[in-house]
């Protein structure tokens, strides 16, 4: 009888356990339906007809995060077309507002200071990496400084001994990389390209003493440090997970390292020697006479290390990937070279890329269809009306402007989808050449928005790497044409699809290109 009184016990206990469990589902999966026939209702009955019209969906939090972060640019044409231009869908729990075509660029982008804040959207994720007290992470007046700093330092003569530096270092990585060593071979586009543009970038824009840094222990604190932009930081950049821990630990010693490079510059006698931005800021002073703090010139360092590369390396590889998919292209490349600056094939020059014209029409084109950043967010900071409709954007928004939108759209491009650097022949498109222009604070720039192709965003917050990116771009574009033709495995013509995961929108996967070294490479 004590066996049987035991079993029965244990048996209850376990009928107690099991059925708590299906309680404790039921009541979460009761509350789950509840919410979303809630939320359903809401969408349903209670619409603002002041307010843009709201994306259907069926989670209350979750909205339309995921169908939106696998393809942005699906998610905005297929909303256009149901919505029209403005429209209103759930990113994480927050109401975001977007407006689509050049005048919702015009509206976002162009946004007044007190309408409109930036800083509020990306310091979270930006600032653990970039640093205290610049970008974001400090008052937008300070900001414009900063990039005044920067625009001022990429000059005429600065530009003209970067050509130099970037071919060094790509004809450099030819001969010694493993990978091409052989007459014939393949490579990873991504890790080869990155590896590429990261040596290019800092020896020209950082300096010598970066550039040697990363044959060492350089490249693991960036590789490190880039983890900060990993998809989750989105919405938790200071949770201590490893790869944050990892993060915060590379910028305090690549902050130390610049700080370092500073200092022995001083004690040197401040004798400059080349043209890279440390020294630019090193001579830079605030309007209040200020001159920039060794730590914020480490952290402006950083910042346009991170953002140049990420972008740089991404275009370049969608380059190469467009090469090999059309080899006819990358033959015209070459003979351009030969026609227009000699079948000697001098060694590129400043004013040489500038006649390129195939050359920077390539880069145009692949600017068009895969610019780096595919969305522009601001927070909404006073009720905001949209100009020839009924609707009031609140405060309780964020707003986010695509201007890859307008540059994949058949109301400006024939074919839009279809990479064809010819179509800058003759296709002409609005220029922003006649707009007003107004100075933010970093110099005189035109407002920019009546353009469809925006690839280096507009208003205030507008890149000014663009001259450097042109530069480092068509650099290494040439110099790779000179060295290499490229093809699909199999004449394969297919392009891998887009990973929009991270800030920073880059080809998906590892994609493998063949090449063959041209003749007068080979030994």
């Amino acid at each position: 009888m004590g066996l049987l009184a035991a079993f029965l016990d244990r048996f209850c206990e376990h009928c107690s356990t099991q059925s708590l469990w299906v309680l404790t589902l039921t009541a979460v999966l009761s509350v789950i339906a509840v919410s979303v026939v809630l939320n359903v209702i809401q969408q349903l009955v209670l619409k603002n007809p002041n307010e843009p019209p709201v994306v259907f969906h069926w989670f209350p939090f979750i909205g339309s995060t995921i169908s939106y972060g696998i393809d942005p640019y699906k998610f905005f044409f297929d909303c256009r077309e149901k919505y029209g231009d403005i429209f209103t869908f759930i990113l994480l729990g927050k109401k975001t507002t977007v407006y689509l075509g050049t005048k919702g660029n015009d509206f976002i982008l162009n946004g007044k200071l007190k309408d409109v804040c930036a800083e509020e959207v990306y310091s979270p994720l930006t600032t653990p990496v970039f640093g205290k007290d610049v970008v974001y992470d400090c008052p937008n007046a300070k900001l414009m400084e900063q990039k005044k700093f920067v625009k001022f330092g990429l000059t005429s003569e600065a530009l003209r001994s970067y050509v130099r530096l970037i071919t060094a270092e790509v004809d450099e990585f030819v001969k010694s990389a493993p990978t091409f060593q052989n007459n014939k071979g393949s490579f990873d586009v991504g890790s080869t390209i990155a590896e590429i543009t990261i040596y290019t970038a800092s020896h020209s824009l950082q300096g010598k003493e970066v550039r040697d840094k990363f044959d060492s222990t350089f490249a693991e604190l960036y590789h490190d440090l880039d983890m900060g932009f990993a998809p989750i930081n989105f919405m938790l950049p200071w949770a201590p997970l490893p790869h944050n821990r990892k993060r915060d630990a590379a910028h305090k010693k690549m902050t130390e390292t610049y700080m370092d490079i500073v200092k022995k510059r001083r004690e040197a006698g401040n004798k400059k020697d080349s043209e890279d931005m440390v020294w630019n800021l090193m001579s830079s002073v605030y309007k209040n006479g200020t001159p920039v703090p060794d730590e914020e010139i480490a952290h402006i360092m950083i910042a346009l290390l991170m953002a140049g590369q990420h972008s740089s390396a991404s275009t370049a590889a969608w380059i190469v990937l467009r090469l090999a998919s059309q080899p006819k292209i990358m033959e015209e490349l070459y003979e351009e070279q030969l026609q227009v600056l000699g079948s000697d094939l001098p060694p590129l020059t400043y004013e040489s890329l500038q006649k390129l014209d195939l050359h920077s029409k390539v880069i145009k084109e692949t600017l068009r269809l895969h610019a780096p950043i595919h969305s522009i967010i601001r927070a909404v900071k006073n009720p905001m009306p949209v100009e020839g409709t009924r609707y009031v954007i609140p405060t309780s928004h964020n707003v986010l402007s695509s201007p890859g939108v307008t540059a994949r759209s058949a109301d400006y491009f024939v074919n839009p989808l279809e990479w064809d650097p010819h179509r800058w022949d003759e296709e002409v498109v609005p220029s922003n050449e006649d707009e007003e222009q107004i100075d933010y604070g970093y110099g005189l720039v035109t407002k920019g928005t009546n353009s469809p192709y925006l690839p280096f965003g507009a208003g205030r917050h507008r890149c000014i790497g663009e001259q450097f990116a042109y530069v480092q771009l068509g650099t290494v574009l040439a110099a790779l044409v000179r060295l290499f033709k490229f093809r699909n495995p199999s004449g394969v013509t297919d392009i891998p699809d887009t990973d929009y995961s991270s800030l920073f929108s880059k080809p998906r996967g590892h994609s493998t290109v063949l090449y063959e070294k041209r003749q007068s490479e080979k030994s």
